[in-house]
């Protein structure tokens, strides 16, 4: 009669009060694992989102320096209006934003102000062709009346750019998240956003429009990833720095010799990352991984080499500046990361993502991956797109030297180095949950 029907059976065993209290037990606690598994996935997520942005909703061409500049002004409110909005939350509901149960309320707090200064010195370049188009133009005389200007920002829906608004303020959110997470973690987990003294090099030195680009993690096998790209900065008559891994470098060189990888990086700069791509924090060997590689790099490609180490993922001790010093090296971190290792994002996201950050920064270190092939297809995409704005790539061989040659002459002192943010004792984090969450030894931002 009732065909379809699942029939359910229900047991004549008397249950026991023992029993009964267990199953007490367990309903009693599926709220504290439903909370958990939800504050789990909600980290994941946290940690996993890139910021990424399709550039064809902006309605201009950067095809001159003042529509840059008209472009680097609408970012700069964008992200600045992203700033304020996240002052406006307490430090717990921040750690719930970023998926962490603690957070370093110092550094988030060090970070936040460094980056309202670098939004001010940013905007007062980025007006100077206000008269030239308006659009996007306010009076910002300062700091705080930066941050007024934040929070009057809001693009009409009948506007030129409103298509672009909507995904801006989404981009510009989910990139900030990334840089307070790091932030959040710091010094706990070393990173790119918070400098440990003064011979930390970030891309910050280098003048308005101004951009260096990296590669990463090479080199490849022959006629490669790394190939391609040396070849490619020649024909467009520009140099990049290309950190390689040493034990990478040495099995190319296995397979052939010092002067063909010299032929490969003709013109090129060449920098370290250590033998292996691992943090250098937590590493015993991190000392011998630096040594090997820069021995090896000055031994095969001596005209190429620059005293420059990039530490994989960010990471390096925060007790490291003398060794680097005596090595002669100095760490090279970077402000403009295309996420093109992670896997998880399009070469064409990722040249995107580039340009939006040039546009707001608007000077830097660009680092791309070669050990992928994304970087072969949003390279060329970034020099068409930036030919007639203005930019300037700087030549990698001028940038270290002439950071020496200044210091030289400024012989500063020690004192002067930036104090990084002290450990903030976890007593006086925000505790967002009971449940420990595990914090990642390799942030998720590469994929290797």
């Amino acid at each position: 009669m009732y065909e379809g029907l699942t029939q359910i059976r229900y047991s004549a065993s008397p249950v026991s009060a023992s029993s009964f209290k267990d199953w007490e037990h367990v309903v009693l606690r599926m709220p504290l694992l439903i909370g958990a598994c939800l504050l789990a996935f909600n980290a994941q997520a946290a940690t996993g989102e890139i910021a990424t942005m399709d550039r064809s909703v902006w309605p201009e061409v950067l095809e001159t320096p003042q529509l840059f500049d008209v472009a680097s002004r609408a970012e700069i409110l964008s992200f600045a209006h992203q700033l304020l909005e996240s002052e406006n939350i307490s430090d717990i509901q921040l750690a719930e934003r970023l998926g962490l149960r603690q957070i370093n309320v110092a550094t988030v707090n060090l970070i936040r102000n460094r980056l309202w200064t670098r939004l001010f010195d940013n905007w007062k370049a980025a007006e100077k062709t206000c008269e030239a188009d308006a659009s996007f133009c306010v009076l910002v005389d300062d700091v705080p009346m930066l941050r007024q200007r934040a929070a009057e920002y809001k693009v009409a829906d009948d506007s030129f750019y409103a298509r672009w608004a909507a995904p801006a303020d989404a981009f510009n959110q989910r990139y900030l998240n990334e840089l307070l997470r790091m932030a959040a973690l710091f010094p706990q987990t070393s990173s790119e956003v918070e400098r440990y003294n003064s011979d930390e090099l970030s891309g910050d030195e280098m003048p308005d429009r101004t951009f260096l680009l990296n590669f990463e993690s090479g080199p490849t096998v022959a006629d490669g990833a790394t190939d391609w790209l040396a070849d490619f900065m020649r024909q467009q008559k520009i140099n990049a720095t290309f950190f390689v891994l040493g034990k990478n470098l040495q099995t190319r060189l296995d397979a052939s010799s010092a002067q063909a990888l010299q032929t490969v990086y003709r013109q090129q700069c060449v920098g370290i990352q250590g033998w292996e791509y691992r943090s250098h924090a937590h590493w015993n060997d991190w000392q011998d991984s630096i040594e090997r590689s820069a021995a090896l790099v000055q031994q095969t490609l001596p005209d190429n080499f620059v005293p420059l180490f990039r530490p994989p993922y960010g990471h390096r001790r925060a007790d490291s500046a003398q060794f680097f010093r005596d090595q002669q090296l100095r760490v090279s971190l970077w402000n403009i990361d295309s996420q093109d290792a992670t896997g998880r994002i399009s070469a064409e996201q990722a040249a995107h993502r580039v340009l939006t950050l040039m546009l707001l920064w608007r000077h830097g270190n660009i680092v791309f991956h070669d050990s992928t092939d994304k970087p072969q297809q949003a390279v060329p995409w970034l020099m068409a797109n930036t030919a007639q704005s203005g930019v300037v790539w700087e030549d990698c061989h001028i940038y270290p030297q002439q950071l020496s040659d200044e210091t030289d002459q400024a012989e500063p002192d020690d004192e002067d180095a930036e104090e990084p943010a002290d450990e903030q004792p976890e007593d006086q984090m925000p505790d967002v949950s009971q449940s420990s969450t595990k914090q990642a030894e390799e942030p998720v931002k590469q994929g290797e």
